[in-house]
């Protein structure tokens, strides 16, 4: 029988339907009484999630504890909430407060609250030299555009969170916008390995200077930044980073991300699901206790073995890795929470590519008892328009001192002896490779060690991932 159309028919017709928004759809209820089983696979997927965000919460909370600017053990730059300190040379090797320190930089620090408190940055007039001031929000993302690679002016920079609704007064030369409230900066200035270049980046650098708002006058402040006072760091032991996130604590910080940080496109079921999780917690004790079991497992199982270079970035040929994403993590949390582990506060791509590896060209372990040759052909060293420079670390990711004092090697070196067919050859291991090898000599430590490469402001071959590392191979 065919099927006749009428008006009749067509007035009953169903609305066409539209696409439920997010708010629309059925969330986890707390009502529920979920196994340990399902609480841990969450849990577990929180953990990793949020790793990164508590890290940058827990060092906030203890570098703005400085009353004034200062060095924490007279080592670390650190300042109130809405300021930063400034060293005045390179970082020194008895630092613990971020793994893989670069010795081809001046460093600053500051930690904000951007929402409560909008902060004034001043950049001066850099010259020739090159400098960047990175600034990260508290997924570790960067913000802004600060730097040599973008031809920023000199001036007076507001930075401001996502809901700062106020006036911004004459004189300000630009406004940069935090995705989240909490945020910190760390400017580098790249220096050479001279006393000459020392003492001229003094004046520059001394007019780095962060301050709140309400203290702005437009004029440009100076600090002497040799001079800042020493305060101790009780909480320093070991050899290893500081413990930035204690899994323990973890799920009582967790809620305190969730409403700080504004989900981003897409991640408003992940949010759901994690509030879900906070709830159980707060309604059955033993179930927060499943989650903290969890965390434990967690941070040994999934977040220490990133200390790994293999697990970070991608193979970048001959047995080294390269940084992915770095700083402009997105949803990408593999390599978020790989690098806030091994290397945080990377640069963006384009201000900087990150190499490493653990091992030589045959894939063995780095051991300080080998001595190890990395030559760079005639023309092949990592091609740049700002610097680059090849660092060694322990196995702690940090500097093992050595009697040189002598961690990198690089730009900012005067005396590199090339090769006759105009090769570079560095080298790397616990014995001296000569005196005539010397001053192209990086002393590692006994046992196992790592080597990483930086390119500062790449040209093609570094952004475009074309240029390759060289081979290590053991001489001795």
């Amino acid at each position: 029988m065919a099927l006749v159309c009428t008006a009749a028919t067509h007035s009953v017709a169903l609305a066409e339907q539209k696409p439920p928004s997010f708010a629309d759809l059925s969330k986890p209820s707390a009502d529920v009484t979920p196994q340990p089983g399902y609480v841990r696979a969450v849990a577990r997927t929180a953990y990793i999630w949020g790793w990164p965000m508590v890290n940058m919460l827990n060092r906030y909370t203890r570098i703005t504890q400085a009353p004034e600017p200062a060095l924490m053990d007279g080592v670390i730059p650190v300042a109130p909430r809405g300021h930063l300190a400034m060293l005045h040379d390179y970082i020194k090797p008895s630092q613990r407060f971020v793994v893989c320190p670069n010795q081809d930089v001046v460093y600053g620090l500051g930690f904000f609250q951007l929402d409560t408190e909008p902060v004034v940055i001043q950049v001066p007039d850099f010259g020739d030299r090159f400098w960047v001031y990175a600034l990260y929000d508290q997924r570790t993302d960067q913000f802004g555009e600060l730097g040599k690679p973008y031809g920023t002016k000199p001036g007076f920079y507001l930075l401001a969170g996502p809901n700062w609704k106020g006036d911004v007064p004459d004189g300000i030369t630009g406004v940069v916008r935090s995705s989240t409230s909490l945020a910190n900066a760390v400017p580098r200035v790249f220096q050479n390995d001279t006393d000459a270049d020392r003492a001229a980046i003094q004046p520059v650098i001394n007019m780095i200077v962060a301050y709140p708002l309400s203290e702005f006058d437009g004029k440009m402040k100076t600090k002497d930044w040799s001079k800042l006072p020493t305060i101790p760091n009780p909480a320093q032991k070991g050899d290893a980073e500081t413990a930035w996130v204690v899994p323990e604590k973890f799920f009582d910080q967790l809620p305190e991300v969730l409403e700080a940080v504004a989900p981003l496109p897409g991640e408003e079921a992940l949010y759901a699901q994690f509030r879900w999780l906070m709830d159980i917690a707060v309604k059955d004790p033993a179930l927060k206790k499943v989650m903290v079991e969890e965390a434990v497992a967690t941070e040994k199982e999934v977040i220490a073995p990133f200390f790994e270079w293999k697990h970070n970035g991608k193979p970048a040929g001959n047995g080294w890795n390269r940084s992915l994403h770095n700083a402009v993590w997105g949803v990408d949390y593999y390599d978020r929470t790989g690098t806030a582990k091994s290397n945080i506060f990377d640069n963006r791509p384009n201000e900087t590519q990150y190499l490493y590896t653990d091992n030589d060209a045959s894939g063995e372990q780095l051991d300080g008892s080998k001595t190890y040759s990395i030559t760079f052909a005639k023309g092949q060293e990592p091609p740049v328009n700002g610097f680059w420079s090849l660092t060694l670390y322990n196995k702690y990711h940090f500097f093992e001192p050595n009697d040189l004092n002598r961690f990198s090697l690089g730009t900012k070196n005067q005396d590199l002896k090339r090769n006759e067919d105009g090769s570079l050859t560095l080298y790397a291991g616990e014995a001296s490779p000569g005196n005539d090898k010397e001053s192209n000599w990086i002393p590692a430590p006994k046992g196992p060690f790592s080597l990483y490469i930086r390119a500062y402001w790449g040209k093609n071959g570094i952004l475009d991932g074309s240029w390759q590392p060289p081979k290590i191979e053991v001489v001795q």
